[in-house]
């Protein structure tokens, strides 16, 4: 049985929402989608999560949610780590963090899709190595799940390929976030592994990042803290749609979408995202 999952990449900020909230179901059901997984750390004024956008985008079709290194940036989502089974932190952060190392989704089908986070340590913040927590996570994983996907969020394009080729036959697929920029490198490795080094972002790409142009450009020459405020040209949705046999584990096909809506969106906020930090000089 092929089980199709659409896995979307970083979703920044009000112009993000609003596609998924526009266009996702009837990407799914146009699709055959059976499954989505999206990573939303920056869904919420483009740093962080909250748990009333975490609803919402339940709301709008996304079945698993995944984070990365602003997965604590809104202290209000920690109940929601805590408490819910769709979404999960970065595993490999410390054993005494807040949320799940995994989650799953039962689909329609039957099959059940399990994902698992990771953050990466090259040019990121300290955290344990990816590598090894896999190697204690995933059996306890193949256990509970019939395919098997991975959100590795790091910086380094050389990580992300070198852990691509440490997953491949272990698990269904492993995609990569947080650059916000897509890669042409979409492929089968050989032992059945769907792979790419970044799916990019959905949000507005007339943008540095999903930032504002001349702010970003303002701090760069500067050197001083300018808010990184959300842009809203020419709004996008990137992800990629993975077809995998759950009778073999393998992956048949690899995809990237992208969706052009034809918009821009001139209001980059709104009550959903809490108070802006003023001075967020992040990503």
């Amino acid at each position: 049985m092929d089980v199709n999952v659409l896995c979307i990449g970083d979703i920044v900020g009000r112009p993000a929402r609003r596609i998924l909230a526009e266009q996702l179901r009837s990407l799914v059901k146009d699709r055959g989608i059976d499954c989505v997984i999206c990573n939303a750390e920056n869904a919420a004024g483009g740093s962080g999560l909250t748990a009333q956008i975490y609803n919402k985008l339940l709301r709008y079709g996304v079945n698993l949610i995944t984070l990365g290194d602003h997965a604590y940036r809104k202290k209000d989502i920690i109940q929601t780590l805590q408490s819910a089974d769709n979404i999960v932190k970065p595993a490999n952060l410390s054993v005494n963090a807040a949320g799940k190392d995994f989650a799953v989704y039962k689909t329609g089908k039957g099959a059940i899709v399990a994902v698992i986070s990771l953050i990466g340590r090259l040019f990121m913040k300290p955290a344990d190595c990816p590598f090894s927590k896999l190697d204690r996570l995933l059996p306890q994983v193949q256990t509970k799940a019939d395919v098997i996907f991975v959100d590795y969020h790091a910086e380094a394009t050389s990580e992300k390929v070198a852990m691509g080729y440490y997953l491949d036959g272990k698990v269904s697929c492993m995609f990569g976030t947080h650059t916000h920029v897509p890669t042409a490198d979409e492929r089968i490795l050989p032992k059945g592994t769907a792979y790419i080094t970044d799916i990019g972002m959905t949000g507005p790409y007339n943008s540095v990042l999903g930032r504002r142009i001349d702010n970003v450009i303002k701090s760069f020459r500067t050197q001083m803290p300018f808010p990184f405020e959300i842009a809203d040209g020419d709004v996008r949705l990137n992800a990629i749609l993975v077809s995998v046999d759950s009778n073999t584990k393998k992956a048949r096909q690899i995809e990237r979408i992208r969706l052009d809506t034809g918009y821009d969106d001139s209001m980059g906020y709104d009550s959903d995202d809490g108070k802006p930090e003023y001075y967020n000089n992040s990503f």
